[in-house]
C-alpha cells in the first residue's frame, strides 16, 4: 500500500505489517484514505484529532446553512372582515421575518359550489400582501382546499447592495 507520513510526505510503497510498524512509531493511527484505489493509498494521522476536526467542519456548516420555514395560515371564504385583518397581519409578520406562508382556504359543504366567492378572497389577500410578498404560483384547487404559497421579496436595499457589490 502507498503510505503518506504525518506530514504530508510519501513514504513509499509497503507492505502492511511496515505500514503499520511506521504508524506505531509516530504514535499515531493508520487510516485508508483511498482503498479501492491500485495500491491502496493509507495516511498516517492522529485519528481522534481528525474525527474532531470533521465533526466541527460539519457543525459550523449546519450553523451556516439558512433553512426557510413555511408557516401555515387557513382562511375560510365567507371570512368576516375583522378575521381577515387579523391573518393579514400576521401573514405580514411572517413574511417580513423571512418565513414563507402557506395559505390554504377550506370549502366545507356547500361552498365548494361559490368557488368564485373564495377565489375573490384568496386574491385580495394575494394583493394585499404584495407590497412585500411573491405568489409562487396562481392559487389552485386541490379537492376541497385551494392554496398558494407566498414568499418574501427581497427588500430593495439588499437588492441595492448586491447591484453596488459587483
Amino acid at each position: 500500500m502507498l503510505v503518506i507520513g504525518p506530514e504530508g510526505e510519501q513514504l513509499g510503497i509497503l507492505m502492511r505489517r511496515e505500514a503499520l510498524q511506521a504508524a506505531a512509531d509516530a504514535e499515531m493511527d493508520l487510516f485508508c484514505v483511498a482503498p479501492n484505489a491500485k495500491p491502496p493509498v493509507c495516511k498516517i494521522m492522529d485519528y481522534g484529532r481528525y474525527r474532531f476536526e470533521q465533526q466541527k467542519k460539519a457543525k459550523d456548516a449546519k450553523k451556516r446553512q439558512h433553512v426557510t420555514e413555511l408557516k401555515p395560515l387557513r382562511l375560510s371564504p365567507v371570512i368576516d372582515t375583522h378575521d381577515f385583518e387579523t391573518k393579514l397581519n400576521q401573514a405580514r409578520k411572517w413574511l417580513e421575518s423571512g418565513k414563507k406562508v402557506k395559505v390554504d382556504m377550506r370549502f366545507r359543504g356547500r361552498l365548494i359550489t361559490r368557488l368564485e366567492v373564495g377565489k375573490k378572497t384568496m386574491n385580495e389577500f394575494i394583493e394585499k400582501t404584495s407590497d412585500i410578498s411573491i405568489a409562487e404560483a396562481r392559487p389552485k384547487l386541490e379537492g376541497n382546499t385551494m392554496s398558494v404559497t407566498l414568499t418574501p421579496q427581497k427588500k430593495k436595499e439588499e437588492s441595492k447592495n448586491a447591484e453596488n457589490e459587483d
